[in-house]
């Protein structure tokens, strides 16, 4: 006995049989009901991007309705309207657009962590941040002839150009309230409102224009523009303040003038890249029209660019529903501190992109014969039309998964991702080498689009890589430090290690 109790105290884990145990409890990136979790999945996003896909729509929409206006008041109205609504875009509109894209991120990681203080304060920072940035846009606009004549324009139709600007001035601070209360809702998925506020707008847009229009020309479908965007706000502040006070109690949470440091620190860190990913995309097309505007057939190729743009616009709208339906649902699961089931999300938005891309370059394939008869009646635009839409149909596949991965990084809270690779696929390698295939191949409008093809490849293969080589347990780690919650628990930690010392020092 004595030699047993020896060996024992020698190898005590000869104390208990040896038993088999079980691998530590992981979590699963993929279910093993793939399918049925998928489906899940896919049902959801579906409900939150077809009334998305309906706003984008509505713009669209309200984009062409202006559009058909100026063309009744003559043609200068026309040209210039449509180089003043041009200017605004990628001078003010672009901005603003960008610098709210931070709150899909903050917002939509605070309320899957269901810190809605955070929300809050996001929607009030966000909103004065746009409106202290649409001053200086705003002094931009004021001197918009002056620019336009500096770069060549006509004078007649920079004058014309300017007055449609000047009365547009209303919509940037309108704009700076609309793109806040838009992507607040948005985050915790309310969309249908939304949905039916835009649908009226436009319902409405078509009487206002016909009355201002008449009364006051090209200055009265401006300012339709702005009226327009102003109901759309009145109403979405209305829901906001109904609903604050009705679902939970969320108003009594607090958090609208708790706004500190840190807070805005957070912000301006997200707002730049947003700002900048927005502007660089949109930039690249205008750059793109500049330069096809160059070519030995520069009135005919800027026309065939212009009709296939419109349908592009229409696909676009349809991208950028999936697009901020991934970011919703990605931000929302991080959030929740779900980092596998955001990783399960992201890979079907992924897996729709890429589908939806299929679909709307056959849609556009199958359309090009009949598209340029719907602009234009010249024979050599119809057929550069049927041309280049094949050529658009390729570009589209590849677009629609690129736009998914960026809503997908800006989730992440990562959105400098997706700057990187616009920066590099469309300014060192889009532009470039369209330049070279349009001018010096002398390949024309055919090279620019070539060009522009490639460079969305590449922007599509550096995004899928940052996306597949994330750490999906780390960002849910992350996403709690983003939405508050982990400082929460760290506060909480050291109380109780400070207890826990005095105790011991007690002792």
């Amino acid at each position: 006995m004595s030699l047993t109790s020896s060996r024992l105290e020698e190898n005590p884990e000869e104390k208990i049989p040896p038993i088999t145990l079980s691998p530590p409890h992981l979590p699963q990136k993929w279910p093993a009901r793939f399918i049925l979790t998928s489906l899940s999945e896919l049902k959801t996003q579906l409900r939150i991007a077809l009334p998305l896909i309906a706003v984008n729509l509505t713009w669209f929409a309200k984009i062409a309705i202006t559009t058909a206006f100026l063309g009744r008041l003559g043609e200068s109205e026309l040209a210039g309207g449509t180089l003043g609504f041009t200017f605004a875009n990628v001078t003010g509109f672009s901005v603003l657009t960008g610098l709210s894209g931070a709150m899909e991120p903050i917002c939509g990681q605070a309320f899957g962590a269901k810190n809605f203080k955070l929300l809050h304060k996001t929607l009030l920072m966000s909103t004065l941040l746009l409106v202290l940035v649409s001053l200086p846009i705003s002094f931009l606009w004021l001197n918009v002839g002056k620019i336009l004549i500096y770069f060549g324009q006509q004078e007649e139709i920079s004058l014309m150009a300017k007055r449609y600007v000047f009365y547009l001035l209303p919509d940037l601070v309108v704009t700076s309230f609309l793109c806040p209360l838009k992507s607040y809702l948005n985050s915790q998925s309310v969309i249908v409102p939304n949905m039916l506020t835009s649908g009226l707008a436009v319902a409405l847009h078509v009487p206002i224009n016909v009355l201002l229009s008449k009364a006051k020309g090209v200055e009265g479908v401006s300012m339709a523009v702005w009226i327009t965007d102003l109901i759309v706000v009145i109403l979405l502040i209305l829901y906001v303040l109904i609903i604050e006070k009705k679902r939970g109690g969320r108003w009594k949470e607090g958090g609208w003038w708790d706004q500190g440091g840190q807070d805005w620190t957070r912000l301006l860190k997200l707002s730049g890249p947003c700002c900048l990913t927005t502007c660089l995309e949109w930039w690249c097309i205008e750059t793109l029209v500049l330069l096809t505007g160059q070519l030995e057939n520069a009135k005919q190729a800027v026309g065939v660019l212009a009709i296939v743009l419109n349908f592009d616009y229409l696909l676009y709208s349809v991208m950028v529903s999936l697009a901020t339906c991934a970011s919703i649902r990605v931000s929302n699961l991080l959030g929740a501190n779900q980092g596998g089931t955001a990783y399960q999300s992201a890979c079907v938005s992924l897996a729709v992109s890429m589908a939806s891309g299929c679909i709307g370059g056959s849609v556009m394939v199958a359309a090009r014969g009949l598209w340029g008869t719907l602009f234009s009646h010249d024979r050599g635009i119809i057929r550069g039309v049927k041309n280049m839409m094949l050529l658009m149909a390729l570009v589209e596949v590849v677009n629609f998964p690129l736009t998914v991965c960026g809503g997908i990084v800006r989730g992440t809270a990562r959105p400098w991702l997706a700057m990187y690779a616009n920066l590099g696929g469309f300014y060192l390698l889009a532009l470039p080498l369209g330049v070279v295939l349009a001018f010096k191949v002398h390949l024309g409008l055919s090279g620019l689009l070539v060009g522009f093809l490639v460079g969305v490849v590449a922007c599509l293969i550096l995004l899928v890589v940052f996306v597949a080589r994330m750490d999906w347990t780390e960002e849910a780690e992350k996403a709690q430090v983003l939405a508050g919650n982990a400082v929460e628990t760290l506060n909480e930690d050291r109380v109780d290690m400070n207890s826990e010392t005095l105790e011991c020092t007690t002792v």
